[in-house]
């Protein structure tokens, strides 16, 4: 057994060596051992020292408490947890402590200097508190005094705001009996009043569960929920942060960062945060909800319940909702907008919550999971399903249609359901309109996939063409040829398996864009014309006569930049197509071969394909403003924008930053902001495409310009993700040269980069074989050794970091010689030790050195100099080894040229070596005849 004194000897050496997290661990273990009061005591003492320097304050003051109730009168404790109680803003209780250190020492400076500081601090604390008192009763003396004068109230409800955000302020409206003030400023139905009352809610309980809680609790949910419910655009969106933000407090995501400042209280939310989750779904099929109050309700479920991280093995959240809130769910992907009895609905409402749907199957874990799921729609599906009860059977199916849309698989299922295929069909003969609209719009979500497409070729084209050529109504007509592109690109970007007759396919298109650039269509009507050349656009003869067409790309940037979500991915999907930014598989020629001869079908390639067609696609794209619609639908703040939506907008911004002389422009319209969000979430492949992106930027552009304030600080971590052998080398490559951009720009963003753990990467680059990939990442080196901790690495024993540069600047390659040369010379300007340590790394140091010396460039040749200049200044012994070497030689040759402004730097330099030289006595001046 180990010995608890040894522990507390191990712990202080430990502490001394800076190495805090060992030495709590020391003290720990001799505490579980040891039943000694006074020994308690110390360890106590000394683990509350080492979580004062990790700036964990609760943990100080838990553990100096436990010493003080062993020993009052153990000064080392009370004054640890006086400086700990300070930090977490217990002014009067740090006073206490430090009162009675000082009553202890009387004599004592620093107890003297922390009573006196301590003493003011709390004047001007309670001089502030009784100042913003005042002030919070002023403010509502305004805001409820319906005489005052707008411009006054209008001031007083932003200042109650910003103070609602700071948390003194938003404590003393807390304690001021505020919350009552603020709810009679939400019954007065003034839409600024109640918004100021809203937005001030929000910060208060703004990172702060307690609170938040409490707010939650006197408020009420019912409350929030009906106040989100009315139709007022920022009155329901306000409220609907509100909640979130009351959420991300109850879960502890919204938590403000300041150390230490954990919660004195441990609340248990999971009954709040049900309770909310209970009315939002509630909420779904009230006719009383509007359609923004049913659209917010739906955003903060597929917020908040689906996991974030798969990794989480718990889901009750989903479970619970399906179990209480799927058929609710279901009622409302089932409403049909044209019916009398139909909810109040906005464009996005159903697409919200198939999306919906979707988060929550993927959620489940399990088959028993999934198949309760698949259970429910069923049975849903089969109660409304009603031969008598054409109304009824119409919900039925555009419920089919609702799930087709979320998770596919198992509206494919559902669509096997008996009656179901049998009803779709006989809709689409019916004499009724809304009958023939919700069954064409079922075909068409039906026909997703290549085998149900196949389904539909065989047994429902013929039924959309006859609706197409019947039918007089534009409404039905743009449906039905949305149906006739699914079913005619079927085949993909394969010019091989088409499905329609050469030219069909250009006149579907031809027909979308004039139903597109038709302003007397209905917008609702328009979004199926780009819905149909999200298809039809797989085609290259489409795509070119799409790009070609000036006014039809104009009409969809004006949709795409609509309140109506829905076409986000439409939209996202043409430019995918038209930029051939898609997934395109390698044709291995051998295997080509192989088909042929086994008489299989072989891919094809579109003439139209080729790169040469391409890049002259993006080109009018880029001029016709593109980058300013993507960034436009990155913003949609939108349960609609989808990992999958982000997805597709992260390959068209990589196909459009392709040319550096494009890349320009890009970031004018503000596509370098737009693609941080693309590169921080979404699915990993869009991630890394969106990161891909940044770096072609952050290559090629001034980081002031394309990132600017706090923003590039965000750029880093992406880039850094790209340095990973699992990427290819263009992407490790172009994340080099944007990281050496970056370093090369301010220490702020040098640290940055090495707290994102990227140095161990770009040393790894400094080995590749590859010659762009090693002088990339020496050159990102050479900027990121003017920092002092990448100094201290190279300082540090046991690694050969400077021994790897010192060889590097021995390479052929000029690149790297130039840039390994770079670093060496700072590194050996910035810490004389390195001098040293560069004599004794390879026995070929001096070799190189006179190799760097000689060098046919000059700006390689100067680099070299500098290093001796460095070498020849740190120490005397090392000059005299250059002395004794053959350096002496090759400096004074160099120091003997003519003046030359062109190589001037080079001959200052190699002169001031030899001055140094005689300096130290090593060789005396030629003595002049």
């Amino acid at each position: 057994m180990e010995d608890p004194g040894q522990l507390k000897d191990e712990g202080n050496k430990y502490f001394q060596a800076n190495d805090y997290e060992n030495a709590i661990k020391s003290y720990s273990k001799a505490l579980k051992l040891t039943k000694d009061k006074a020994l308690q005591a110390v360890l106590y003492r000394n683990r509350a020292a080492c979580f004062l320097k990790k700036e964990s304050y609760a943990q100080v003051a838990s553990d100096a408490s436990r010493a003080i109730d062993i020993d009052p009168a153990d000064i080392k404790a009370l004054y640890r947890r006086s400086q700990a109680l300070e930090k977490l803003g217990k002014l009067d209780q740090a006073f206490k402590d430090i009162q009675r250190c000082a009553t202890i020492e009387p004599r004592n400076k620093n107890f003297l200097e922390s009573l006196r500081r301590l003493g003011a601090n709390i004047q001007e604390k309670l001089k502030i508190q009784f100042s913003t008192d005042a002030r919070v009763q002023k403010m509502f003396e305004i805001l409820l005094d319906e005489n005052s004068e707008k411009e006054t109230r209008e001031k007083a409800a932003n200042n109650l705001i910003v103070l609602g955000r700071e948390e003194a302020g938003a404590e003393r409206i807390f304690q001021n009996n505020g919350l009552p003030l603020l709810v009679r400023l939400i019954e007065t139905k003034n839409p600024e009043l109640i918004l100021a009352a809203v937005r001030t809610l929000s910060g208060m309980c703004t990172g702060h569960k307690a609170r938040a809680t409490a707010i939650l609790h006197m408020l009420g949910i019912d409350n929030i929920c009906m106040w989100m419910s009315i139709d007022h655009e920022e009155i329901s969106l306000a409220v609907h942060h509100l909640l979130q933000t009351i959420t991300d407090s109850l879960t502890g995501e919204g938590k403000r960062e300041e150390h230490g400042k954990e919660d004195a209280l441990v609340l248990d939310t999971k009954k709040d945060l049900r309770k909310i989750t209970m009315y939002l779904l509630d909420m779904l099929p009230s006719k009383k909800v509007s359609g923004r109050g049913r659209d917010h309700a739906l955003n903060l479920l597929n917020k908040n319940v689906p996991r974030k991280d798969q990794r989480n093995p718990d889901n009750s959240r989903t479970l619970f909702v399906i179990d209480n809130g799927l058929k609710k769910i279901l009622k409302l992907a089932g409403q049909i907008p044209d019916m009398p009895n139909c909810l109040p609905l906005t464009e996005n409402t159903q697409l919200t919550a198939s999306v919906l749907l979707n988060k929550l199957y993927d959620d489940l874990r399990s088959d028993p999971e999934r198949e309760n799921f698949r259970h429910i729609c069923e049975e849903y599906i089969q109660s409304k399903i009603d031969p008598k009860d054409m109304d009824k059977t119409l919900h039925a199916i555009q419920v089919v249609s609702g799930v087709l849309q979320g998770p596919f698989d198992l509206g494919n299922q559902l669509l096997g359901m008996k009656g179901v295929m049998e009803m779709m069909v006989a809709l689409c003969g019916s004499d009724r309109e809304i009958d023939q609209l919700v069954a064409v719009e079922a075909l068409i979500h039906a026909a997703t996939k290549l085998s149900r497409a196949t389904f539909i070729i065989t047994n429902g084209i013929s039924l959309l063409k006859e609706i197409y050529k019947k039918t007089k109504n534009e409404k039905i007509k743009i449906r039905a040829l949305v149906g006739l592109c699914k079913l005619g690109s079927a085949g993909g970007t394969d010019y091989g398996l088409r499905q329609f007759a050469e030219g069909s396919t250009e006149k579907l298109a031809k027909q979308c864009r004039k139903w597109l650039c038709n302003p007397a269509i209905d917008a609702r009507t328009r979004k199926w014309a780009i819905e149909g050349l999200a298809y039809l656009t797989l085609d290259a003869d489409v795509k070119d006569d799409f790009v070609e067409d000036e006014p039809a790309m104009q009409a969809m940037f004006e949709l795409s930049k609509s309140s109506d979500k829905t076409i986000l991915y439409s939209v996202a999907s043409v430019l995918v197509n038209c930029t051939n930014s898609y997934d395109v598989k390698e044709i291995i020629p051998e295997l080509v071969q192989l088909a042929k001869f086994s008489k299989q079908h072989v891919p094809e390639q579109h003439p139209k394909d080729k790169k040469d067609f391409v890049e002259k696609r993006v080109k009018r794209l880029v001029k016709a403003g593109v980058t300013s619609v993507l960034v436009c639908m990155v913003k949609a703040d939108s349960a609609i924008l989808t990992d999958q939506t982000k997805e597709l907008l992260a390959r068209v911004f990589l196909a459009l930053c392709e040319d550096p002389k494009d890349r320009g422009t890009i970031v004018a319209q503000g596509g370098g902001k737009a693609l941080i969000p693309l590169a921080l979430e979404g699915t990993e492949t869009g991630k890394i495409r969106a990161s891909h992106a940044l770096a072609k930027i952050a290559a090629v552009s001034n980081p002031d310009i394309a990132f600017p304030g706090e923003r590039v600080y965000e750029v880093v971590r992406p880039l850094v993700s790209l340095l990973n052998t699992e990427r290819d080398g263009l992407q490790n490559f172009e994340a080099l040269r944007g990281l050496t951009n970056f370093s090369g720009k301010s220490d702020k963003l040098r640290l940055k980069i090495i707290k994102e753990k990227a140095m161990p990467e770009i040393e790894n680059y400094m080995f590749e074989n590859h010659d762009q990939l090693r002088q990339a990442a020496t050159e990102c080196m050479c900027n990121l050794v003017v920092n002092k901790e990448v100094q201290e690495r190279f300082l540090a024993d046991g690694n050969d970091r400077l021994k790897l540069v010192v060889l590097l600047c021995g390479e052929d390659d000029d690149i790297v010689q130039n840039a390994a040369a770079g670093a060496l010379a700072m590194l050996t300007a910035a810490q004389k030790q390195l001098c040293h340590k560069l004599t004794q790394v390879t026995t070929q140091w001096l070799e190189i050195l006179q190799r760097l010396c000689l060098h046919d460039r000059p700006d390689v040749q100067y680099r070299g100099l500098v290093i001796v200049h460095n070498l020849i200044h740190a120490d005397q012994e090392l000059a005299k080894k250059l002395v004794e070497s053959e350096m002496l030689e090759i400096l004074t040759v160099i120091g003997k040229q003519e003046d030359n402004p062109s190589r001037q730097h080079v001959l200052k330099v190699a002169r001031d070596c030899l001055i140094k030289f005689m300096d130290y006595g090593l060789i005396k001046p030629v003595s002049q005849p």
